[in-house]
């Protein structure tokens, strides 16, 4: 051979190598500084939102925007056990290669040409960070040669320390957790710096396969990988071979988070109440968490009443803040139970009442102790002709407006509505209160407005409460106190508020309809007004101190009633409760009383100031007219005006040895036809069921005598009763106490 080719293969016998290692190089150091690294590697990773209570206390870990949850920490926060958990189980050679593990790759390599398919993984702990920190891609050949040269340009740039504690902070440990901290409060309730060897070795597995080995599901599959991975620790020379032992002995005792958290309606209200940030909110972790016991407990003893659900709503009444919101009792009923029964517009019941009596006050020139009608009364509606009663389907005669409220009757609160206007200031005052969801038409409702025909909300009537606590100085709710606050609203004087809340707070005036010692009594003074909508489908008690309000709504979101369950039954437990839960740990306050106000002795049959009378609180500038002897007859019956005729003689009255009829003296109350209307036209039809019979009513019924030139009259109750004929006719009712006719002109029609 010539010495020429002879050089040649010399030559090419180094250059080979040469070339090659050059290329190694290349590819092993600067290659991978051409590839720019993952942008959200520049990035700690998010934590979790917390929703702080009032107190600081935290409410909520919320999700991120890929629904996990993580609480990131730093290195020094992780166990050592932890940490050789991890390195035992993912990568044993991570502070020893350069993000590559070379061995591992070509033991993976050798087997799948054995097996000709992936058999091991030889991804290091930085490889799988980049993985992590990259968007989802098709696995491949090309997504691991890029993913291997990333992890060769972080381990040049990153120490190995922070390259396990980015890695750590990212990986998923199922149950949508990212993070050893945020795994460790799921799965055992406890710090990253409580786990034990056993704890941290099952946690180090996970990664793996989080759904596979999820412990809540399959608790045998996490505790055999678990085994592995101590397995793996045991191999290593620094580990005492009795404390691996006792590792695999220990019994997995798990502590997974409830998934029935404090306020879990809370989460929610961010969109609602919130502006985007999460801020601390105005709740009371432990007042809360006290309530939702409560509302459970009282609900469990209702069962077999059918009642399901109910809601709570606790406001500090100075600002409006709200302590505590129970939204439905049970979150996780399957039938309904993530509806907020706090926002839900429902029937409020008799609930209305006290602000029919608060204008009462303030526009009819009544006090507590005046004297209102509680008799049989038909009002004309835009419905129709509208006879309402009591609860109790009777009626007590002459009562005092502190009576008529505390007791709750129907009748009295309609008429003092009718007196003040109708139901249009009533309509106003609420819209100013806030209870916007009885919409802007109050026609729809009319008088039956005092009664609670208008839907409201709980979490709106509260307030409507709270502001009476404060005397007319009204202001919206409040739950995250760092989002600016409107200024207060005065919607009506302190006088008629405080006497408002001296009738509800009364045990006495409320005992002959709801007795005594029940849920409405406190140990401390305490406003309170129940409501019960019609066939029982919802229960409501509102109350308040000086310092906080508690609604309270009960029934069931299916609408379904209750069986006879009243307010005073459903909610009012709740309600007691829950107002003596806030005042535990300290007195409870009553409201100041405003002045102007005066002590005065009432006489309860007549209203009159009396001497012998019971004590009530009125206006000073009001003061009731002085008893007089034409009060009474020889007998000492309080006399009556004609407007009590109809009770005075009917099976309601019952007090008969204390009033008597008054036949000389005049009906305060003009004479007025309810029944039929002016111009009304009937048909007559062989197919309806009333036989072409026209029930006659005016609003003093015995007063009116009725005539008709056309119509046969018979007698009836109250008032007499008309036979229909085809034909124009005139209806006459005569006021036989001034001989006034008053005529009404119907037209009927033969079908």
């Amino acid at each position: 051979m010539s010495r020429k080719p002879r050089r040649w293969f010399l030559r090419k016998r180094l250059l080979l190598p040469g070339m090659a290692l050059a290329a190694g190089l290349f590819c092993w150091f600067l290659l991978p500084l051409c590839i720019p690294l993952p942008a959200s590697l520049s990035e700690n990773p998010m934590a979790s939102p917390v929703l702080l209570d009032r107190n600081g206390q935290p409410l909520h870990r919320l999700v991120l925007p890929d629904f996990t949850r993580s609480s990131p920490v730093a290195l020094e926060e992780i166990p050592p056990d932890l940490i050789a958990c991890t390195l035992a189980a993912e990568d044993r050679r991570f502070r020893s290669h350069g993000g590559v593990d070379l061995l591992a790759t070509a033991r993976a390599g050798k087997d799948a040409l054995l097996h000709r398919r992936a058999v091991s993984g030889a991804s290091t702990i930085t490889q799988q960070l980049i993985k992590l920190s990259s968007p989802p891609a098709e696995r491949g050949l090309r997504t691991k040669i890029r993913e291997a040269l990333l992890a060769r340009h972080l381990e040049m740039k990153w120490s190995k320390d922070q390259i396990l504690v980015a890695y750590l902070n990212r990986l998923p440990y199922g149950n949508h957790r990212s993070g050893p901290a945020e795994a460790a409060r799921f799965y055992f309730q406890k710090p990253l710096s409580d786990l034990s060897l056993a704890e941290s070795a099952l946690l180090a597995g996970l990664p793996q396969r989080p759904s596979f080995l999820n412990p809540i599901k399959y608790p045998q599959r996490a505790i055999s990988r678990r085994d592995v991975v101590l397995g793996r620790l045991a191999k290593l020379e620094s580990q005492d071979p009795k404390t691996i032992s006792a590792a695999v002995q220990e019994p997995l005792q798990l502590r997974p988070l409830p998934e029935n958290p404090v306020a879990p309606w809370l989460p929610n209200a961010l969109a609602t109440w919130g502006n985007g940030e999460v801020p601390r909110c105005t709740i009371d972790r432990d007042l809360q968490a006290d309530v939702e016991t409560i509302v459970h407990e009282e609900l469990a003893k209702l069962t077999t009443s059918n009642l399901k659900h109910a809601a709570v709503v606790v406001l500090d009444n100075r600002n409006r803040e709200i302590l505590a919101l129970v939204s439905s009792g049970n979150w996780r009923d399957p039938n309904g139970g993530q509806i907020n029964g706090a926002l839900a517009p429902r029937s409020p019941g008799s609930t209305l009442k006290p602000f029919t009596w608060l204008l009462a006050f303030e526009k009819g020139g009544l006090h507590p102790g005046s004297i209102v009608a509680d008799i049989p009364t038909r009002f004309r509606t835009e419905q129709g002709l509208d006879a309402p009663e009591n609860f109790d389907r009777s009626f007590r005669g002459p009562v005092s407006v502190r009576e008529a409220l505390a007791c709750s009757l129907n009748v009295p609160a309609m008429r003092a509505l009718n007196e003040v206007g109708g139901p249009r200031p009533l309509h106003e005052l609420l819209l100013g209160l806030g209870l916007n969801s009885i919409g802007p038409d109050f026609r729809a409702y009319g008088l039956g407005l005092t009664l609670g025909n208008a839907p409201v909300r709980l979490i709106d009537l509260t307030n409507a409460y709270a502001t009476l606590a404060q005397e007319g100085e009204h202001r919206p709710v409040v739950l995250f106190p760092a989002l600016k606050q409107e200024p207060p609203q005065k919607l009506f004087e302190p006088q008629p508020a405080y006497l408002i809340a001296d009738i509800i707070s009364d045990p006495i005036a409320r005992a002959p309809s709801f007795g005594r010692n029940g849920p409405l009594e406190m140990p401390f003074r305490c406003a309170a007004k129940t409501g019960t909508s019609s066939d029982f489908r919802d229960n409501w008690c509102l109350g308040y101190t000086a310092e906080y309000t508690v609604g309270v709504w009960a029934g069931n979101f299916d609408n379904s009633p209750m069986k006879q369950l009243s307010g005073v039954a459903g909610a009012g437990p709740i309600f007691h409760r829950t107002m003596e839960r806030l005042h535990r740990d300290h007195a409870a306050i009553w409201l100041e009383q405003p002045p102007g106000l005066i002590e005065v002795k009432v006489d309860p049959l007549t209203g009159k100031s009396s001497a012998t009378g019971l004590t009530t609180l009125v206006p000073a500038d009001r003061l009731p007219l002085p008893a007089a002897t034409t009060d009474r007859d020889a007998e000492g019956k309080v006399l009556l005006d004609p407007t009590y005729a109809e009770w005075l003689g009917s099976a309601h009255n019952r007090r008969r040895s204390e009033f008597a009829l008054a036949s000389d003296q005049a009906s305060p109350l003009p004479l007025r036809i309810l029944a039929p209307r002016e111009g009304s036209t009937y048909i007559l039809d062989p197919e309806l069921p009333n036989g072409g019979l026209l029930h006659l009513a005016t609003n003093l019924p015995g007063l009116a005598d009725w005539s008709s030139s056309t119509l046969t009259l018979s007698p009836g109750q109250p008032e007499p009763v008309a036979r229909l004929t085809p034909g124009q006719h005139t209806l006459i009712a005569t006021d036989t106490r001034s001989g006034a006719k008053h005529e009404v002109r119907i037209k009927v029609e033969q079908r």
